[in-house]
């Protein structure tokens, strides 16, 4: 599918409301290049994790930062637990949110040449990162449907993991997300509601692709 203009798709959710797998499937749709933004941040704190003993912690990511690939936000050990809570702490910070709204902003305004656009999703896509998006999403659903679906995702990957915990992480990390002093998690004015909860991806994914649809043929 070709657009007549590159267009920029922005997400935001909280975690496992489906939006990593929605967005895959529009990015495939429309020929859109995805990030998921989150995964920048897993992907610096689990480099934390795993060099403890780091004095410049913020020297260290810089230099990282300037590594980040696609291909590396891939990595399966990214999906744990542990990670994912020490991303959201480090995301507090705004010297790291510097390094990785760099990164964030390339990719969403100059896509490679072979695609149509770009969309990004994570939890400040639409009011920080790419605030003139052609598109916005704000993807939700009920917090216990999405600590089951993070502990059916967990138990698939072979990682041992008991329900409760994951429920009361993500309790947790919604609490951050929400009251942080630095780009909250929130839904714009001009974004797209979509409920997930009783929802499956094929319906989800139709859902988005109508509204997509209607503002394409606005846009071009």
């Amino acid at each position: 599918m070709k657009l007549k203009k590159i267009i920029r798709v922005a997400v935001d959710s909280p975690s496992a409301s489906g939006a990593g797998t929605i967005s895959k499937k529009i990015a495939k749709h429309y020929n859109l290049i995805y990030c998921d933004t989150g995964k920048i941040y897993r992907l610096l704190a689990y480099a934390l994790i795993k060099n403890k003993n780091i004095k410049n912690k913020i020297n260290f990511l810089s230099r990282l930062s300037k590594k980040i690939s696609l291909k590396k936000l891939l990595d399966k050990n990214l999906l744990n637990d542990d990670v994912a809570y020490a991303a959201s702490k480090i995301a507090k910070d705004l010297r790291v949110r510097k390094l990785v709204l760099k990164f964030q902003k390339d990719l969403a305004y100059n896509p490679p040449k072979s695609f149509n656009g770009s969309i990004l999703d994570g939890r400040d896509i639409s009011s920080i990162v790419v605030p003139d998006a052609h598109i916005k999403i704000y993807i939700t659903a009920n917090i216990n449907i999405r600590a089951r679906r993070r502990f059916k995702e967990l138990k698939k990957l072979g990682k041992k993991v008991k329900f409760q915990e994951i429920l009361k992480s993500m309790k947790k990390r919604d609490r951050e997300d929400r009251t942080r002093k630095h780009s909250k998690l929130k839904k714009t004015r001009d974004s797209y509601l979509l409920n997930t909860s009783n929802l499956s991806i094929k319906s989800s994914f139709l859902e988005v692709k109508k509204m997509m649809d209607r503002k394409i043929k606005e846009i071009c």
